[in-house]
């Protein structure tokens, strides 16, 4: 795929949400959310090691979302105009449903917004991560897992690949699926998977600067692009530290107040693991 198309839909990547990590104390509520993932459990409180970054899971029982949070992921309000006939829209709420929409009144037909799906790579080798500085906006010169937005046609696991190509120049195999973080705020959920070059060969790409390979107490958790990466990182060290990777779930919420350039002012809620 043509590098310059595709950038421009990685402009807008997953945007900076901030926090400490907390999971929930209470369950029952959530169970049925999960029932595709039985193989998931809650996770106890933990402290991550200090030797590679200051952030830590603590319990919380106040709620650090409302469902308004969600509302911020688009305003409806923006939509103006019908996607398919052109006609003005009236902003109400259909029969049979509890939010405010997007209602064209021409055709009749109601715009609905979804999250978008953002799919990259771990990079593992020789006890190291693959690192990204950024080239382009939002989080210019700060490092990221090289990730990005899907493209329509595409798998999760080819869009993380393809972002690793396009970012690293490389050519990676995907070993198994390592995180699902949801970002209600935003409207995104980010799917990492672990993965190992298929050579020893990667540069940086359009939108990198540098490409480099961090042994694990060396990643640069102050200068990281946005808290997905953060949380993503820090769950990814501490189970090296445990002895072995796991599949995490979990949704991360920006807490009130706080700026979005701040990457570790969030709170990751409802984490489970395989």
């Amino acid at each position: 795929m043509n590098l310059v198309l595709n950038s421009k839909n990685k402009m807008q990547k997953a945007i900076h949400i901030s926090g400490f990590f907390s999971h929930r104390c209470n369950w029952k509520p959530f169970s049925s959310l999960f029932s595709p993932y039985p193989f998931l459990k809650p996770i106890p409180i933990t402290t991550i090691d200090s030797s590679f970054s200051t952030v830590r899971f603590i319990s919380s029982h106040a709620s650090s979302s409302s469902p308004s949070s969600l509302h911020f992921a688009g305003n409806v309000r923006n939509i103006k105009f019908c996607q398919w006939c052109g006609g003005q829209t009236k902003h109400d709420i259909p029969d049979g449903d509890e939010k405010l929409r997007a209602i064209c009144t021409i055709c009749g037909k109601i715009a609905y917004q979804n999250p978008k799906m953002v799919a990259g790579c771990l990079v593992e080798h020789d006890n190291k991560v693959l690192l990204c500085k950024r080239n382009i906006q939002p989080s210019h010169g700060l490092w990221t897992l090289p990730a990005g937005y899907l493209e329509i046609g595409e798998s999760a696991v080819e869009g993380a690949i393809r972002e690793t190509r396009e970012e690293a120049n490389a050519d990676v195999e995907v070993t198994s699926p390592f995180a699902q973080l949801d970002i209600p705020l935003i409207g995104q959920t980010y799917m990492i998977f672990l993965a190992k070059l298929k050579n020893p060969h990667f540069s940086p790409g359009p939108e990198s600067s540098e490409c480099q390979f961090f042994p694990f107490d060396d990643i640069p958790f102050n200068s990281l692009s946005f808290s997905s990466m953060v949380v993503t990182l820090s769950l990814y060290v501490e189970d090296i530290k445990a002895g072995k990777p796991k599949f995490h779930y979990g949704t991360i919420h920006k807490r009130p107040g706080t700026s979005p350039s701040d990457i570790h002012a969030y709170t990751l809620d409802h984490h489970m693991h395989s």
